[in-house]
């Protein structure tokens, strides 16, 4: 394991002014997400979607790293340019999903656990030699009567740690995503119970596997209100109980973290990590505080490309414009 390498890519990915793209969506998502402009998700659209928003001019000024899906990673673009290359050559990192997604925690059929780490050894080899950078993980956890269950939480935290550790084995920072659904019409203090029992447990499942902190980033959501609460929480509510959670859990020697967008609209995610960054500046913290969006950053280019070859400016326009507004939120200096 290189150390160096692991801690100078982590660093490079939470950088001022940057985050990262997660454009790693699952078959059945992606299906959705082009559904819903009414275009067939075949692999050459989906390639092109990708490859559209890979191209956009400027956009690495703002973005740092682009998560790639298995299919992804190892396309070429239309001209016959590996993908990867098309994102080295802009100066972005490119980094890969390698979970296979989630299924009903036995015991606990509410929960959710995720699979993916047979045979993850031998796949992580494989991005490394197609030059992926780093890889993610996701588990997920739930709020709701009587859930999250300690169980559910352990056994998301330890393969979320068996990830890291083999991730980093094989040369690539682990993005660590402990995601806390917002689905529901749970309080945000029930957010911040079940985000700080997570992270501490995540955390100390890294330490027991060796993880290195200082090679690795986390990707968790923010602390809000469930998307169905009567009484929402305001961007400065988040920000404060954001900070205040983080500060309790996550160990100072993390260079970064990259909050999910996470079911937010556009503008909400946008904002709320405007005050969660003005807030860090105010009191300080330990870590960058940085973005790694799917949604955030692609539901405007989405809408207006949908699937036509005479709307890529538009959409490529649309991307960069939802970019450069997050970078400053990224920063703390965006204006809505």
């Amino acid at each position: 394991m290189d150390s160096q390498k692991l801690i100078d890519t982590a660093q490079a990915l939470v950088v001022k002014s940057k985050g990262i793209l997660a454009a790693d969506e699952s078959g059945g998502t992606i299906k959705r997400r082009f559904d819903s402009i009414n275009v067939e998700s075949t692999e050459d659209n989906r390639r092109d979607y990708r490859e559209m928003l890979f191209r956009t001019e400027g956009v690495s000024d703002y973005i740092s790293g682009v998560i790639l899906f298995d299919e992804t990673i190892k396309q070429n673009g239309a001209d016959g340019t590996p993908i990867v290359k098309v994102l080295l050559d802009r100066g972005i990192i490119p980094g890969i999903k390698v979970d296979k997604g989630t299924q009903a925690l036995p015991g606990s059929p509410s929960e959710l656990v995720t699979e993916g780490l047979d045979g993850l050894r031998a796949r992580l080899e494989e991005y490394a030699s197609l030059g992926a950078g780093f890889t993610k993980w996701r588990g997920v956890i739930t709020i709701g009567e009587g859930i999250p269950t300690p169980y559910c939480i352990e056994a998301n935290a330890h393969a979320l740690a068996r990830f890291a550790a083999l991730s980093q084995e094989a040369g690539l920072v682990p993005i660590v995503e402990p995601e806390v659904l917002m689905d529901g019409d749970h309080s945000i203090d029930q957010c911040f119970e079940a985000n700080e029992a997570t992270l501490k447990e995540v955390f100390a499942n890294l330490s027991r596997q060796g993880v290195m902190l200082e090679g690795a980033l986390l990707k968790p959501s923010m602390v809000l209100s469930g998307n169905k609460a009567a009484n929402r929480a305001n961007p400065e509510e988040v920000a404060a109980k954001t900070i205040e959670c983080f500060r309790r859990s996550v160990p100072a020697a993390l260079p970064g973290i990259v909050f999910l967008s996470g079911g937010q609209s556009d503008e909400e995610a946008t904002a709320n990590l405007n005050a969660i960054n003005e807030r860090a500046n105010e009191f300080g913290a330990p870590w960058a505080l940085s973005f790694s969006y799917g949604r955030g950053l692609q539901a405007a280019p989405l809408k207006a490309w949908s699937g036509q070859s005479s709307n890529v400016e538009q959409a490529k326009e649309a991307f960069y414009n939802r970019a450069k507004l997050t970078s400053a939120a990224r920063d703390g200096v965006y204006v809505p």
